[in-house]
C-alpha cells in the first residue's frame, strides 16, 4: 500500500510539473514504467486510492487566462507498446494510422467561415481561451469557405527548426527543455505577439462537428478538413494486415522529421461504429495510443566527457561499449546537468541501461550499478580556468568562470550582437562560431571589417545578398546609444540597467566614464564596491582599453534615452511567467525607462518582488516574506506607474 501512496505522488508531482509548470523532471521512460508499475498494483490488490493518475484525466488549470467548459470531454488515450494488440484491437475494422503530436492539443470553433473561438485541452473538462493567439498560427486559415458551425480538435507544435531558433536567443536560465514546453508557454502568453514571432503550427486530428454535415467515415472528416484548408496530421487508412508495415513506415520517418511525435494513434474510420462503442471514465474506446517500445540495451560505461559549450556550460556525456538500438549503433549519451549526474549516480565501469527516446535520441535509463565515482571537474576542459555549479530553472550546471575561456570568446560576440547591445542582426551564433574558426573574428571590433572580407560570399549559406544585408546591419549599428555599447562589452555585472546608470550619471561622457575612479564609481545610485570595482578594473586593463579606444573611433554615440523618474530609487526583482509584457526582458526594460533599477535576487534593498503568483512557496516569495518587502503582480505594478 505504501508503495501505491508513493508512486501516486510521484507521478502526480511530475504530471503537474509538465502539464500545468511546462517543465519535465523525468523522462517520458521512467515515468510509463511507474505508471505501468501503479496500474499492476491497483489491478493485483484491487485498491484505487482517490488522486491516482490511472483514474484522472488532467489537473486543473492555473492560468489567468479566461476558462472555458469544453461541451464534450477530451479524454486521453489508452496505450499499448505492442504490435499485436493493434492488430487484436482493429480486428476486421478498417482503421486510420496517425502521427500523434507532441505538442498542445486545442479546440477550434468556427462560424459564419471565421475562427470565434481557440480553446486549450487544459484538464479535458475546462480549457483555457487562447483566441488571440489562435489568429497568429502560422497555418491555420482565419476565414474557411464553411457558413455553418464548426467544431474541430488539433495539436498546436513548434518545429524542432523553430524550437533551436528561439533558444539561440535566450539566456542560459531561460531556454525552453524541449518543443512541447516552449508551445505551452507561447500559446498560454496573453501578448499574442509571441505566438507570431514564434510561428505555431497547427495540425488537425479530429472533426467534432459541422452543421449540416453527416459523414460515415473519418477519413472523410479528415479530406473535408484539408479542402477547407487545414493542415491535417499524416494518416493512412489501416487494416490489421498491414499495420505493422505502417507502423515501421513511421517509425523510418521519425529521424527526418522537423517535429516532435510521442506514438501513433490507430482509430476506426467508421464513425457510426466508433459512435456505439462509447467511453469508459478515462479514455474513449474508438481509439488506441501506440507507444514506440523502448529497445533497453545493456552496456559499460566508459567515462563522462566533458564539454565546454560556446556559452561557458560544461555538459556531460556519457561514452559506453557500442550498442546497437532502433536499427543503429550508439556509443554516447547526453547527461544534461550536474543534477542528472548526481541522481544516475555514474562512474567508469558501471553496468547501464540506454536507450533512444521516441526512438530520436539516446538516453541512459538508469544505472545498476551506481558506483558514483564521476567527479564533478573542477577546471575546465578547455582552458584549465576554474569551474563553478550554478542552480538554474533546469537544475545544476557546471560553468567555466574564466572569461578568457576560448569557448566563451562566442559567448562574448554574441552578446556583444544581441538586441539590447548593439542590436547586430545576420551575426547569429552559428555565424560568428564560422567567422571565428577562419579567423575572421577574434574580438568585437572585428566586426566592423567584415566588409573587406568579401570571401564570406563564397561560404556555404551566403551569398552577394546575405552578405550586403549582413554588412549593412554593421553600418547602421555604428550609431548606437553610448548605454547600449557600454553593456555590449559584458562587464561583469554591468547589463544595459547598470549601463545607464552609469552613462546618466557622467551625462554620456565617455572620457569620464573610463577615468572614473573606484570610489566615485562606488558613490553612483545602485552601485556597490563590487561593481565599482568591475568597472574599473574593466578600463585599466591594457587589452580590453586598446579595443574600447579602437572601437570609439568607429562608432557615433548618441545620447541615452529621456527617462521619467518616476519609479526612480525604487528596486525590483522580477520572478515566475510574466503575462502584460513579452518576456521579463521586456518589463525591465520598461521599468528602467521609468527611472527605476531591476535587480536577480530579493535583498534588505529591493522595494518590490514582482511576482504574478503571489502566494507561491519559491525561494524569492519566501524571502520577500521574511524581508516584509511586498510582493506584487503585474497589475499592481501598473498601478504604480500610473
Amino acid at each position: 500500500m505504501d508503495r501505491m501512496k508513493e508512486l501516486i505522488n510521484i507521478l502526480n508531482e511530475a504530471s503537474q510539473a509538465y502539464y500545468q509548470e511546462d517543465r519535465q523532471i523525468m523522462s517520458d521512460h521512467e515515468y510509463d514504467k511507474l505508471y505501468d508499475e501503479l496500474s499492476e498494483l491497483e489491478k493485483s490488490t484491487g485498491i484505487i486510492y482517490g488522486g491516482s493518475p490511472t483514474q484522472r484525466v488532467g489537473y486543473t488549470v492555473i492560468s489567468s487566462l479566461q476558462k472555458v467548459k469544453h461541451e464534450s470531454p477530451i479524454l486521453s488515450l489508452d496505450k499499448t507498446k505492442d504490435t499485436d494488440k493493434l492488430v487484436d484491437w482493429l480486428g476486421d475494422n478498417e482503421g486510420i494510422l496517425s502521427w500523434k503530436l507532441d505538442g498542445l492539443t486545442i479546440v477550434l470553433t468556427y462560424n459564419h467561415g471565421v475562427l470565434q473561438r481557440a480553446v486549450t485541452r487544459g484538464n479535458g473538462e475546462i480549457g483555457e481561451d487562447i483566441t488571440h493567439n489562435a489568429r497568429y498560427f502560422k497555418n491555420l486559415p482565419g476565414k474557411i469557405n464553411f457558413e455553418g458551425e464548426l467544431n474541430l480538435r488539433g495539436e498546436g507544435i513548434i518545429t524542432f527548426t523553430e524550437f533551436n531558433r528561439i533558444n539561440s536567443a535566450l539566456n542560459d536560465n531561460e531556454v525552453y527543455k524541449n518543443p512541447r514546453n516552449l508551445c505551452s508557454g507561447t500559446v498560454r502568453q496573453l501578448n499574442s505577439k509571441i505566438a507570431a514571432d514564434r510561428n505555431v503550427m497547427f495540425y488537425a486530428f479530429t472533426l467534432v462537428y459541422a452543421e449540416g454535415k453527416d459523414f460515415e467515415k473519418k477519413s472523410d472528416q479528415m479530406d473535408f478538413l484539408s479542402e477547407l484548408g487545414f493542415d491535417v496530421v499524416e494518416h493512412y487508412i489501416v487494416r490489421s494486415d498491414d499495420i505493422k508495415n505502417k507502423v515501421g513506415f513511421f517509425a523510418d520517418k521519425i529521424e527526418n522529421n522537423d517535429f516532435a511525435s510521442d506514438g501513433l494513434v490507430l482509430t476506426y474510420n467508421s464513425i457510426p461504429y466508433s459512435r456505439s462503442l462509447g467511453m469508459t471514465a478515462k479514455f474513449p474506446k474508438d481509439s488506441l495510443a501506440f507507444k514506440w517500445s523502448d529497445e533497453l540495451a545493456e552496456t559499460t560505461l566508459l567515462e563522462i566527457v566533458w564539454n565546454t559549450s560556446r556559452t561557458g556550460r560544461i555538459n556531460p556525456v556519457a561514452v559506453f561499449e557500442p550498442v546497437d538500438i532502433e536499427g543503429s549503433t550508439v556509443n554516447r549519451a547526453s547527461v544534461h546537468n550536474v543534477s542528472v549526474m548526481e541522481s544516475l549516480m555514474l562512474g567508469k565501469g558501471d553496468k547501464i541501461k540506454v536507450y533512444k527516446a521516441n526512438m530520436i535520441i539516446p538516453q541512459i535509463a538508469e544505472n545498476l550499478t551506481r558506483s558514483n565515482t564521476e567527479k564533478i571537474p573542477e577546471i575546465c576542459p578547455v582552458c584549465g580556468g576554474e569551474t563553478e555549479i550554478r542552480t538554474l530553472k533546469e537544475g545544476k550546471e557546471l560553468y567555466c568562470t574564466n572569461p578568457n575561456c576560448s569557448a566563451q570568446k562566442i559567448k562574448a560576440l554574441v552578446h556583444y550582437v544581441s538586441r539590447e547591445a548593439m542590436n547586430i542582426e545576420g551575426l547569429s551564433e552559428e555565424t560568428i562560431k564560422k567567422f571565428a574558426d577562419i579567423n575572421i573574428l577574434n574580438n568585437y571590433t572585428d566586426i566592423y571589417f567584415i566588409k573587406n572580407h568579401t570571401e564570406i560570399k563564397e561560404m556555404e549559406g551566403f551569398g552577394q545578398k546575405s552578405f550586403d544585408n549582413l554588412v549593412s546591419a554593421i553600418e547602421k549599428s555604428k550609431i548606437s546609444p553610448l548605454e547600449n555599447f557600454i553593456n555590449a562589452l559584458g562587464i561583469n555585472q554591468v547589463g544595459l540597467a547598470n549601463a545607464k546608470l552609469l552613462c546618466r550619471h557622467f551625462d554620456n561622457n565617455i572620457n569620464n566614464i573610463i577615468n572614473a575612479d573606484e570610489d566615485e564609481l562606488k558613490n553612483i545610485e545602485g552601485f556597490g564596491e563590487v561593481i565599482a570595482h568591475n568597472i574599473h578594473s574593466y578600463f585599466n586593463n591594457e587589452k580590453n582599453l586598446e579595443l574600447f579606444n579602437k572601437a570609439i573611433e568607429i562608432i557615433t554615440f548618441t545620447a541615452s534615452e529621456t527617462v521619467s523618474d518616476k519609479l526612480r530609487g525604487i528596486n525590483f526583482v522580477i520572478t515566475g511567467d510574466v503575462t502584460k509584457f513579452k518576456n521579463r526582458n521586456e518589463l525591465k526594460s520598461f521599468i528602467e525607462n521609468l527611472g527605476g533599477k531591476v535587480t536577480g535576487s530579493v535583498t534588505s534593498k529591493t522595494n518590490y518582488l514582482i511576482n504574478n503568483d503571489n502566494t507561491s512557496e519559491s525561494s524569492k516569495n519566501k524571502k520577500a516574506k521574511e524581508l516584509n518587502i511586498p510582493v506584487i503582480t503585474e497589475e499592481d505594478f501598473l498601478k504604480l506607474t500610473e
